[in-house]
């Protein structure tokens, strides 16, 4: 009790309280007009699928093992993918394809344990892909790559290499995924797709820092009280400048209708994601998001991923929101192509740094 009234005395508490409310709702009503004053806004949903017929399409999910990517993963092994899941523990991934096994036989499914706040985790997931792949006698290829994996952390923790946790969860492992999986999105016989699960709160982020100090939440630490809000969004901001700047880059190479890249947003969704809230707080939070109709369960809420998994090839930089196909605008700071570029030169610079040392740990 006394850990949930210091929280509610907080600055954080009421920034996701107020702010993270309001974006919601600015979403909503840009659903709401769209449907107004452009009916025909959804997009059809497309398998992806060689033209042969004859290649399963591979799926790799991060934060596989609960809440929406726990849901994607039961939908598009239902589609036909070969999914695999990816995941911080191995129990939570065996059970999660126990039960996906136990609702349709027929899934492929394969689960590797990573650790999406660690390169070398990261790093080591791909070298056993591209192994996984060669002695199944697979195509060395991959058609689709959701990056889910997200935490909401409440206090202060350090990976290895000195970044914040949360943001290297959310944001660094999801450009470090994407660089390392990208060569077998490019050897894919048929359009593949890159999909990065956002969050409405982005719309509160007003940083226009990306050094790496910023990058790697070290700025953020300097605060007194650990600003999980501010880094929470900026890390969902992040995900949607990458998205914007790996869409820019692929229009100029011959990957252009290729490999396309969507954002998604599932809205808010009862998941554990809220795990490290006081738990009162938490149970509060939901039943009044519940009571206005916008608390959705990770069912509901995966149709936005869904959407943007399966639209059509060639869709590309679109932000999925509300189901049924449906697309909204993000945030203008979101879509501001010099400060994508920048994030994406130095993501790059931390990419380079974490193989250097990666490099120097096995020498």
């Amino acid at each position: 009790m006394k850990a949930a009234l210091h929280f509610v005395c907080s600055l954080e508490f009421w920034r996701m309280a107020l702010f993270w409310t309001i974006a919601l709702i600015l979403s909503y009503l840009q659903l709401l007009k769209r449907r107004v004053f452009s009916p025909r806004t959804g997009s059809p949903s497309c398998r992806i699928r060689s033209s042969t017929g004859s290649l399963r399409p591979i799926c790799v999910i991060t934060g596989a093992t609960s809440g929406i990517g726990k849901a994607a993963a039961f939908a598009l092994s239902r589609e036909g993918f070969y999914v695999v899941l990816v995941g911080r523990s191995s129990h939570s991934a065996s059970q999660t394809l126990s039960e996906i096994k136990n609702q349709n036989k027929d899934a492929h499914l394969k689960a590797f344990e990573v650790d999406m706040s660690s390169f070398p985790s990261i790093l080591k997931f791909r070298n056993s892909l591209q192994q996984w792949l060669s002695d199944s006698n697979m195509h060395p290829s991959i058609q689709l790559l959701v990056n889910n994996a997200g935490i909401l952390a409440m206090s202060s923790r350090l990976t290895t290499e000195g970044y914040d946790e949360m943001i290297a969860t959310n944001y660094i492992g999801a450009f470090f995924f994407t660089k390392l999986l990208l060569p077998l999105l490019k050897t894919s016989p048929v359009p593949a797709r890159v999909v990065n699960v956002t969050s409405f709160t982005h719309r509160y982020a007003f940083a226009k820092r990306f050094d790496k100090e910023t990058v790697t939440g070290v700025s953020f630490l300097r605060s007194k009280q650990y600003p999980c809000a501010q880094i929470y969004e900026y890390s969902k901001l992040c995900l949607l400048l990458f998205t914007c700047e790996l869409h820019r880059q692929l229009r100029l190479t011959d990957d252009s209708l290729h490999i396309s890249v969507v954002a998604a947003d599932p809205g808010s969704v009862k998941t554990n994601i809220m795990r490290e809230v006081p738990r009162h707080l938490a149970l509060m939070a939901f039943c009044i998001l519940k009571l206005v109709r916008m608390l959705q369960s990770p069912e509901d809420g995966v149709k936005s991923i869904i959407d943007a998994a399966l639209a059509p090839p060639g869709t590309s930089g679109r932000y999925f929101f509300g189901g049924n196909g449906r697309t909204i605008d993000s945030s203008v700071i979101s879509r501001d192509p010099k400060l994508a570029e920048e994030l994406w030169n130095t993501s790059c610079d931390i990419l380079h740094d974490s193989q250097f040392a990666a490099k120097e740990t096995n020498a």
